[in-house]
């Protein structure tokens, strides 16, 4: 354990345009950006906070855990804790082809895991041990309904009132390219796309802040949040973050709640030297 925690470091890494004097931009207000340089850990998907505990889900099915220290709208501290491959009900190891874990949400005391490759929803203990399959939407059960293997279900997030919600990456064969769909067990929202769906978190009761990431040429990336109001349907971009304009932004794919309105992203630095994993901390201004 002590190992875990020597081979890390964060650094202050500023994601904003050289230009940009404020924080402000759009909708949202930048509090704090790290660059993270954990040896052990790579392709951190998604996140989700419980007090100082920050849990996240790697590509190849690893669940880490940090020890978060978040204090006057800064990230303060931030060291590795702990690190299990994900095991089915038997304790066994997941098999390489069942791994492919993407979105991360509590549900109760306990974490929900969507996959993929093979796209499906998992409910796991915070030790990475499965407790249950969740039933999806039709839709989304079978493989020959997305676009592509590495096409399915990239984000999950859960509520009380809504239930267990997901989405595919891109919008399903039968849907329109060019408008996303959200998807509880016997409900649907749609919205029109600005990239592909990376991260779902509940900002309220009845409204979702999504992650959408388009990737650009020499590993750069445009980066949208966007509100969704389930009870009305109605959508709003509330930060496009265009590279080409100087945010300094990567692979974004991870969302958690930290307090109201106030919200953790991470990216994914794909286990590439060109890319990098960051930590923002930033806040909604409406």
């Amino acid at each position: 354990m002590l190992a875990l925690c020597l081979n890390a470091s964060i650094k202050d890494y500023d994601i904003k345009p050289t230009y940009m004097k404020s924080s402000k931009f759009m909708s949202i207000k930048i509090l704090d950006s790290k660059e993270l340089n954990f040896k052990s850990t790579r392709e951190l998907s998604d996140i989700a906070l419980e007090r100082n505990t920050l849990y996240a889900i790697g590509d190849k099915g690893y669940l880490y855990t940090f020890k978060i220290s978040l204090k006057d709208n800064k990230i303060k501290k931030l060291k590795l804790k702990s690190e299990t491959k994900l095991k089915n009900s038997k304790g066994k190891d997941l098999k390489k082809s069942k791994s492919d874990s993407e979105g991360l949400a509590f549900m109760g005391n306990d974490l929900l895991i969507s996959f993929e490759k093979k796209s499906r929803i998992e409910l796991y203990t915070k030790g990475g041990i499965k407790i249950k399959s969740i039933k999806i939407a039709k839709a989304l059960q079978n493989i020959k309904n997305y676009r592509a293997k590495n096409r399915g279900l990239e984000a999950v997030t859960y509520s009380d009132k809504y239930g267990v919600i997901t989405a595919p990456e891109v919008p399903l064969n039968s849907n329109n390219k060019r408008v996303h769909v959200i998807y509880s067990k016997n409900r649907t929202w749609s919205f029109s796309a600005s990239g592909s769906i990376t991260s779902l978190e509940f900002i309220n009761s009845d409204e979702i802040l999504i992650l959408q990431r388009e990737s650009k040429k020499n590993h750069n990336y445009d980066i949208t949040l966007t509100k969704l109001n389930l009870t009305t349907c109605k959508s709003e971009e509330i930060a496009i973050l265009k590279s080409k304009k100087g945010w300094k932004t990567d692979n974004f794919e991870g969302l958690t709640k930290v307090s109201k309105n106030k919200f953790l992203m991470i990216s994914d630095n794909q286990n590439s030297k060109h890319q990098k994993t960051l930590l923002v901390l930033f806040e909604l201004l409406k």
